[in-house]
C-alpha cells in the first residue's frame, strides 16, 4: 500500500490559511478517528503545529482523494487554495520530507529542535487513537533516530539565528553562569519578551523589566517573577545589571555617557554587558568607548545571526546523505516488509489447494486406488490449480501487450541458472 503525505505549511501557506486547517490538541482523536474511516486509510498519523498539518497515511492511491477532500473541508478551503497551498508525497519522497522535518531541514527556524518533540506527541496520539500500525510506527521510530543522527552529527542546532537568543547566549558566553547575575531589560514589546523567555529558560533568577508604561512593565515583570520600573527611575537601578537589554521605539537615545558611568562607579567597576537592539539606538555610542562596558549593537548580533544562518545552512546541506541513507534504509525495509505480505498470501493459497488435495488423495489410496496413480494426480490437479490464476492473467497481458507484466513473470520464473 502507497506511503503517502498530504499537507499544507509555511512554505506553501500563509499563517491565514494554515489556521484554517490547524488541528488543536484536544480535538486530534476524534479528527484521527474521521480520517481513519475514510474510505483505504489503514494506518495514520496527524502532525498539527503552528507552521504545518501534515497526514501522514497507509492505503490505496484512493485514499490519496478523500484525505484531500477531507482536509479541504475541515479548512474550507476552495479548489483553488488547494491546489496552490496543498502538496501529497508518495512513497520515497513521503518519507524524505518526515526524515527532514525531524531534523529540523523544513522548519522556520532552520535547525531548531521543537519539532522532535511535536513529532513524539503526534506519534504517541496515533498510538492512543489506535490509527498507528506497523509501518507508520516504523517510519516514525526511523525519524527521530533520524533527526537525533543529524544533530548530533552536524551540531546544527548550536547556532543561534534569532537575535533575542544571541543576546542571551553572548551574555552566557560573557559571563558563564546566569543565575547569579541580575538582568534589566529595558522596554516592553515582543523583542524583549522574548529575551525574558529565553533569560528564563536558562535560570535567571533576578530580572528588572523598565519601560516608558510601568502598567506595560508590571504586567510583563509578572510573567517572569520579575521587578518593574518606570525609565525615569531606571538610573536609580542602572547600577544593579550585569547584564542590559535595551529596544524601545524611542526616537533619541536612553541611556547615556554620564547615568552609566555613575553605575560603573558604583558597581566598582564590575563589567556590564549592554546590548542595544533599538533602530534608533537607545544606548548612545559613547557609552561603548567605556572601560568594563561591552556594548553590542543590533548590527552587530545580525552579523553573528548571519554567521550562524550560514552554519546552519552548511549543516543542512551536509544532513542531506545522512537523510538519504535513512531513506533508503527504511524503503528497504519496507519493500521487504510489502514482499512478506505477497509471499505470505501465496503460501496461504497454495496450502489451501495443497491439504484440501492431500486429505482427497489419502482417502483414495484408503478406498483402495493406486497410490503411484493418486499421487500423480494430486500432482497435477495442484499444479494446475496454482498456475491456473498467473495463466490467465499472462494470457490477458499478452493480448493487452502488457510487457511490464510479462518482464516481470520471466524474471520471477526464469530459472537462475538460464543464460
Amino acid at each position: 500500500m502507497p506511503l503517502l503525505t498530504t499537507g499544507i505549511s509555511h512554505h506553501t501557506a500563509t499563517l491565514e490559511t494554515r489556521e484554517k486547517i490547524a488541528i488543536a490538541r484536544h480535538e486530534h482523536a476524534a479528527r484521527v478517528k474521521e480520517l481513519r474511516q475514510l474510505d483505504g486509510v489503514e494506518e495514520v498519523v496527524v502532525v498539527s503545529t503552528c507552521n504545518r498539518t501534515e497526514i501522514y497515511s497507509i492505503g490505496p492511491k484512493q485514499s490519496r482523494d478523500h484525505i484531500r477532500q477531507w482536509l479541504q473541508a475541515k479548512g474550507g478551503l476552495s479548489d483553488a487554495e488547494m491546489e496552490k497551498h496543498c502538496y501529497v508525497r508518495e512513497r520515497e519522497h513521503a518519507v524524505r520530507h518526515l526524515f527532514r522535518v525531524a531534523g529540523g531541514l523544513e522548519s522556520l527556524v532552520l535547525g531548531e529542535s521543537q519539532i522532535v518533540g511535536q513529532l513524539k506527541e503526534s506519534w504517541q496520539m496515533a498510538h492512543e487513537a489506535g490509527s498507528l500500525g506497523k509501518v507508520l510506527d516504523r517510519l516514525f521510530q526511523r525519524a527521530f533516530a533520524t533527526g537525533k543522527l543529524i544533530r548530533s552529527k552536524t551540531r546544527i542546532g548550536e547556532h543561534p539565528v534569532s537575535v533575542a537568543y544571541t543576546t542571551v547566549m553572548l551574555a552566557k558566553q560573557i559571563f558563564g553562569d546566569l543565575k547569579s547575575k541580575t538582568v534589566i531589560l529595558v522596554g516592553a514589546g515582543e523583542m524583549i519578551e522574548l529575551c525574558g523567555r529565553h533569560l528564563q529558560d536558562k535560570g535567571l533568577s533576578s530580572l528588572i523589566i523598565a519601560n516608558r508604561s510601568v502598567n506595560r512593565a508590571a504586567n510583563l515583570a509578572a510573567e517572569f517573577d520579575a521587578h518593574a520600573v518606570s525609565l525615569t527611575d531606571l538610573p536609580d537601578v542602572l547600577h544593579k545589571a550585569d547584564i542590559l537589554i535595551s529596544s524601545t521605539g524611542s526616537q533619541e537615545p536612553i541611556l547615556h555617557e554620564e547615568s552609566v558611568r555613575a553605575a560603573l562607579k558604583q558597581r566598582r567597576n564590575q563589567p556590564m554587558f549592554m546590548v542595544d537592539i533599538a533602530v534608533p539606538r537607545d544606548i548612545h555610542p559613547a557609552v561603548g568607548k567605556l572601560g568594563n562596558v561591552y556594548l553590542y549593537t543590533i548590527d552587530d548580533l545580525q552579523t553573528v545571526v548571519d554567521k550562524n544562518l550560514s552554519k546552519r545552512t552548511e549543516a543542512a546541506e551536509a544532513a542531506t546523505a545522512d537523510v538519504d541513507e535513512s531513506v533508503d534504509e527504511f524503503m528497504r525495509w519496507l519493500n521487504s516488509a510489502r514482499a512478506a505480505v505477497y509471499l505470505k498470501n501465496l503460501h496461504k493459497h497454495a496450502r489451501m489447494h495443497s491439504d484440501e488435495l492431500v486429505g482427497r488423495a489419502l482417502r483414495k489410496i484408503e478406498a483402495g486406488n493406486d497410490p503411484e496413480q493418486v499421487v500423480t494426480q494430486l500432482a497435477n490437479t495442484l499444479t494446475k490449480r496454482i498456475l491456473h490464476l498467473p495463466s490467465t492473467r499472462l494470457r490477458q497481458a499478452a493480448e493487452e501487450q502488457d510487457d511490464d507484466l510479462l518482464r516481470v513473470a520471466n524474471r520471477l520464473f526464469e530459472p537462475e541458472d538460464n543464460p
